[in-house]
């Protein structure tokens, strides 16, 4: 009996490890669902006005509304959208009536009415607050000649525009042919399912081995 005490002991173990992780990534599955409820709740609530210091933490994705005006100053980060031809996101500098500036995008335009002109205006802005993470190590940096950014980089882009690192995703039309890219959750994946099908098909997997390899032992001649 000594020399099943090994394998039943490795197989036990490794099928119990590979288990907890099946039903860990269930945990995770049902915790995403509830964050992206959330997400999805403050997306859709009412807007508020802009706080006067907005947090990523308690703010991010919360809907608000401010008025000012657009002040011509802008950063076109490289897009594109299905059923368009390539473009870029349009990024504008927003002046508050407080003297407060911060950063509006006001949504997606084609490669061809980049020239148009869209001079300073007022407006009255809708849309959500945002932090997105988009650039890694691996993300160029904006090409001095054409201007063109390649992800967007809050604290970067309020650097460059001069003003404070707060972010609008515009939601509604903000004028200028500039179609509006709400923000929404479809981005934002929750694959844990496919991960707890995997790691319960390796502990089955293990069993199996298990199993064989108890089988083979016991065919062994003393």
């Amino acid at each position: 009996m000594r020399r099943y005490v090994f394998p039943v002991l490795m197989g036990v173990v490794g099928v119990a490890i590979l288990m907890n992780l099946g039903f860990w990534q269930l945990r995770r599955m049902e915790e995403k669902r509830v964050y992206l409820d959330e997400i999805a709740a403050r997306i859709g609530n009412a807007p508020i006005p802009l706080p006067q210091v907005p947090q990523e933490g308690p703010h991010k994705f919360q809907a608000v509304t401010a008025e000012g005006a657009f002040t011509g100053e802008f950063l076109e980060v490289l897009a594109g959208q299905r059923g368009a031809s390539p473009g870029v996101l349009v990024i504008e500098a927003f002046a508050l009536p407080d003297g407060r500036r911060i950063m509006v995008q006001r949504g997606f335009i084609e490669e061809e009415a980049r020239k148009v002109p869209r001079p300073p205006r007022a407006a009255k802005v809708e849309g959500n607050l945002h932090w997105p993470q988009d650039t890694n190590s691996f993300t160029p940096p904006p090409d001095p000649k054409t201007g063109l950014w390649f992800g967007r980089d809050v604290p970067a882009m309020a650097a460059a525009l001069r003003t404070e690192p707060t972010l609008i995703v515009a939601s509604a039309p903000t004028g200028d042919g500039i179609v509006p890219v709400p923000v929404d959750i479809s981005g934002i994946p929750n694959d844990h399912w496919g991960y707890a099908i995997t790691w319960f098909l390796l502990a089955a997997t293990w069993a199996g081995m298990t199993g064989f390899l108890l089988w083979r032992i016991r065919g062994r001649k003393i």
